[in-house]
């Protein structure tokens, strides 16, 4: 299992969240939201990196024409509001929770850039994720714009193979168990939730996989 917002094996919260560290410990809250609640707004100032403790967060933006384009769906131990530490003054983008028990754990950019400065090794580390997510981000747009939709679904299963799957010593499949809905995985690919469920369909009568609500298992090379 290569889950994305660890270095090495070591969960960022454990390093990064405030309420770990004795300076802060007894006057650090998590700030806690319920399902639909806006974290930050797009054009909000770009003063906080984000983890989350629990629950599930969604980032996205408007067009012009008020459609909203979601950009990833983030769940418990990742990093969200991170170009904030690149520089970024306003917010691009919005933030909103998906649970109605999410959690986060706010980090000041001053605080995060003090804990980088002091380690360069973590540091290195905190650009390689932003860099990955970026490349991440890039290929999914790549995807929406450029291939079908059974295209699609095909490549998110191999992604999520590699986030979440593991191999099964006994058949040889790849087991994923993840944490997104059949709406989410369809609004992250570009498609709707019916085309979405159709393709899957397909995909198991052609004995390519076997799923049911959080767990897939791939018959084919992810």
């Amino acid at each position: 299992m290569d889950t994305l917002w660890f270095f090495e094996d070591v969960n960022l919260f454990q390093i990064l969240c405030p309420h770990k560290f004795k300076a802060y410990k007894e006057t650090h809250h998590f700030n806690r939201y319920h399902k639909q609640d806006y974290i930050y707004f797009e054009k909000d100032s770009s003063n906080k990196v984000y983890l989350i403790e629990k629950g599930k967060v969604k980032i996205g933006h408007y067009t012009e024409d008020g459609k909203e384009v979601v950009k990833a769906i983030l769940t418990k131990g990742e990093l969200f509001g991170e170009k904030a530490i690149l520089g970024e003054v306003k917010r691009d983008e919005f933030a909103m929770a998906l649970d109605n028990q999410t959690s986060v754990c706010p980090i000041g950019v001053e605080t995060m850039h003090e804990l980088m400065r002091d380690n360069k090794s973590f540091s290195f580390r905190v650009y390689k994720l932003i860099g990955f997510r970026i490349k991440k981000l890039e290929r999914r747009l790549e995807l929406i714009l450029f291939k079908d939709a059974r295209t699609r679904v095909e490549e998110f299963l191999k992604e999520l193979a590699k986030d979440y799957g593991y191999c099964c010593p006994i058949t040889g499949e790849t087991i994923v168990k993840h944490p997104y809905t059949q709406k989410e995985i369809a609004t992250l690919i570009g498609t709707s939730r019916p085309t979405f469920n159709a393709i899957m369909n397909e995909f198991k009568e052609e004995q390519k996989i076997d799923f049911h609500r959080h767990e897939i298992r791939l018959k084919f090379s992810a």
